[in-house]
């Protein structure tokens, strides 16, 4: 299904009355662009979904271990800076910056931009438009983002001020000093 996209700049919606339209429809995936555009997408299949939590499982194992921050899921959605409202397939956000927010601001879409988000490409998306919500979370703070795209074994490494470079599936993506320690190995994921 191609993702459904709606101009509500004239609405001129609170962030408190889009986290109600998102809650009231909750069947739906529903963001939010800097431009006050709703883009409503439909839920995934089983195949992305599973890659989806292996990967989180992954990230999980790794984070037990080292307890310095939060993960979410593609359920999450953040507000960030821009006044976007964005959720990745995955994030990990830094215990000290999570830990400021108070537990209101936990209980709606946070106003934080992750330190760390992945974005999985399914074969419905365009590829454009994913990198171009990459650049996004690169643009609003995020320290290090990886778009994998399982179709065709590549992933694009997004960080501030770098070019974006691709890596193929033979090498586990490295968490560099974002996520010191975690490497992503996509090679056993189906």
């Amino acid at each position: 299904m191609e993702t459904l996209s709606i101009n509500t700049k004239a609405l001129n919606m609170t962030d408190e009355e889009f986290f109600n339209l998102c809650s009231q429809n909750r069947d739906l995936r529903i963001e939010r662009d800097a431009y006050q555009q709703i883009f409503i997408m439909s839920p995934t299949g089983f195949i992305t979904g599973n890659r989806n939590a292996e990967i989180l499982a992954q990230l999980i194992n790794w984070n037990n271990n080292e307890k310095k921050g939060y993960i979410s899921d593609s359920s999450t959605g953040f507000i960030l800076p821009s006044g976007a409202m964005r959720s990745p397939d995955a994030a990990w956000i830094l215990k000290e910056s999570m830990d400021k927010l108070s537990i209101q601001e936990k209980e709606r879409f946070p106003h934080i931009c992750p330190d760390f988000i992945i974005e999985i490409r399914s074969k419905s998306d365009a590829l454009k438009e994913l990198q171009n919500k990459m650049q996004e979370w690169i643009d609003n703070g995020c320290r290090l983002g990886w778009l994998i795209d399982f179709e065709n074994k590549i992933s694009y490494i997004y960080k501030p001020v770098q070019e974006v470079t691709e890596q193929s599936f033979d090498k586990n993506l490295n968490g560099d000093d974002v996520l010191p320690g975690f490497e992503l190995e996509l090679k056993v994921i189906n």
